[in-house]
């Protein structure tokens, strides 16, 4: 008799593909939105395992009200701040994610941001598309240089490193922040790691790569925004809430900050009225990862994982070891 399995959003074709092959008799939420988290413990009843997106809060409750024949939630996401871990490890759940296959499409997207931002084109194509473009004018739409320029990448993981490689192209200087060195970044590309504080007070573009844990939300916050150049720009693709997103309007207002682009919001999917406001100031819903092969692979990735764990097998992407050392998945 197969297992439970339930998906709590539609996802790429291929991934779906997977799961049919190896659990035919799967659930999926068909509708294209979150769940509310009642309805969510509703869903999960029974399951033994959960393919879940990063929208999903995966808390005590959910795994409670899976049962204790759950064995393994999959998460659809690089990050993992969406699932309490603790939780999960304490009744033997495992967890997984989907590292590597979005670091080249959420890398592109940050230097999309970047240059939107810096050459103000969401800003200049709405002065076109509303007819108000008459002719070419010497100081039409003056944005800033980004070659020669200091690139500072915060969290030098996989995507913060494939955000500094790019830096190569445009003859930029790139400084990084992370716990622990980065070799092949300073060897291979004369990188140089150095303090926040310092990378803040020289960095023309400040891009964020870090993961959201307590010790991150709000690294950026009003003192961390007045270490900036007023002539800087802010590039977030990481998680929303890295960003105090008050602190950032008050910056940008006094003019202590040139510019923001944010693909990540503090409480997502709400974003700042002063950040909606602002024409100096680049927004997109969350589509770092947001490319055709990019999210087929994530999905093929999330499935495999699942699929591993409910045949007894140590799943490729598993959060935690000791989960699996500690409670094997019944058979």
């Amino acid at each position: 008799m197969d297992v439970d399995v339930f998906v709590t959003q539609p996802i790429p074709q291929p991934g779906l593909d997977l799961l049919a092959r190896a659990h035919p008799g799967f659930r999926i939420n068909t509708e294209e939105r979150v769940l509310e988290h009642s309805e969510l413990l509703e869903r999960v009843r029974g399951a033994a395992g959960i393919l879940a997106l990063l929208t999903d809060r995966v808390d005590a409750e959910v795994l409670d009200a899976a049962g204790p024949q759950l064995r393994i939630v999959a998460n659809m996401a690089a990050g993992f701040d969406n699932i309490d871990l603790r939780e999960a490890s304490a009744r033997g759940v495992m967890v997984t994610n989907t590292p590597g296959v979005l670091t080249d499409a959420t890398a592109d997207l940050a230097w999309a941001l970047l240059f939107a931002v810096a050459r103000r084109v969401p800003e200049a194509e709405r002065f076109l598309r509303a007819g108000r473009f008459r002719c070419w004018g010497p100081l039409l739409f003056l944005g800033a240089d980004v070659t020669g320029r200091t690139l500072g990448v915060v969290g030098a993981g996989r995507i913060g490193s494939a955000v500094a490689r790019r830096a190569r192209g445009f003859d930029m200087k790139v400084l990084y922040c992370n716990r622990s060195p980065r070799p092949g970044l300073e060897t291979g590309l004369g990188v140089r790691k150095v303090p926040l504080e310092e990378l803040l007070g020289e960095a023309d573009f400040v891009s964020l790569h870090l993961p959201l844990t307590p010790e991150t939300r709000h690294l950026i916050d009003a003192r961390a925004l007045a270490l900036m150049k007023p002539t800087a720009f802010l590039v977030n693709t990481g998680r929303g809430p890295l960003v105090d997103e008050a602190a950032l309007v008050e910056a940008l207002a006094a003019g202590r900050l040139a510019g923001a682009a944010l693909d990540v919001f503090e409480r997502e999917p709400e974003v700042h009225p002063g950040l909606l406001a602002r024409d100096d100031v680049v927004l997109t819903p969350h589509i770092g990862s947001a490319t055709t092969s990019a999210r087929a692979r994530m999905a093929v990735m999330a499935a495999g994982n699942l699929v591993a764990g409910l045949r007894g097998e140590r799943p490729p992407n598993l959060l935690g070891g000791e989960t699996w050392e500690k409670k094997r998945p019944r058979e």
